[in-house]
């Protein structure tokens, strides 16, 4: 009996930390199927930013890859699209891709219940139309977490969830070089690339990053949108 017993609580503890791990890695496809990676042997790879637009610092990421001619995906937060419409189209003008990131990116989105999950993705979508003249259809959940909630409404709205390959963890202060050096670490063809245009020292990483790449031989020619034509 009380084998059985430990066996429950082995069973229980196991369960518990594959739900746990597939919340936090997108890529574990527990949930859902997200596009993470592209199956191809050409070194190529997609360079997706998240969190923005900003008035400042997108400008200076899509000057950057003006300056090498490499193409982008912007996951853009629906609240921060007001008084940026010059950047949105400008990022759609130079053939980058949007996607939506969620209305509000609050941290509690994948504790929303479905209908409120659903209208803030719609308030997003609809304002991103209201600019670009067509809805997404790329979708990031807000810090990458999933769970059943997320790969319904997801699955309802049609949406193609993305993920990433390579996390740059440019959100914790890393130096440009320390990014690259995580980017050298895990690049292979078709890799899919995390990085966040909100960031100050975003430009600077990325054309350093760009120039390490063209270094390996490496194009960022096309946009996740291009991996479903």
């Amino acid at each position: 009996m009380m084998l059985l017993t430990v066996i429950s609580w082995i069973v229980l503890a196991v369960s518990l930390s594959l739900l746990a791990y597939g919340s936090a890695s997108i890529g574990s496809g527990v949930y859902l199927k997200a596009l993470c990676r592209e199956d191809t042997d050409e070194k190529r790879v997609y360079l997706t930013f998240d969190d923005g637009p900003s008035p400042e610092n997108t400008v200076k990421v899509l000057d950057v890859l003006e300056k090498f001619g490499a193409k982008g995906t912007f996951f853009c937060i629906g609240s921060r699209l007001s008084g940026n419409r010059a950047t949105v189209e400008r990022i759609m003008a130079a053939g980058h891709a949007v996607g939506n990131h969620s209305w509000s990116h609050s941290p509690l989105f994948p504790l929303f219940g479905a209908k409120k999950m659903k209208d803030d993705l719609l308030r997003c979508s609809d304002a991103l139309r209201q600019i670009t003249g067509s809805a997404p259809v790329l979708f990031r959940p807000p810090f990458g977490v999933t769970d059943p909630t997320v790969a319904e409404v997801a699955g309802e709205l049609k949406y193609i969830v993305a993920g990433w390959s390579i996390r740059t963890y440019d959100t914790t202060g890393k130096t440009a070089e320390e990014i690259v050096s995580a980017v050298a670490r895990r690049l292979r063809p078709g890799s899919v690339i995390l990085m966040h245009d909100r960031l100050p020292g975003c430009a600077d990483a990325l054309e350093k990053l760009l120039l390490y790449l063209r270094s390996e031989g490496y194009v960022a020619d096309r946009t996740l949108n291009d991996i479903m034509l």
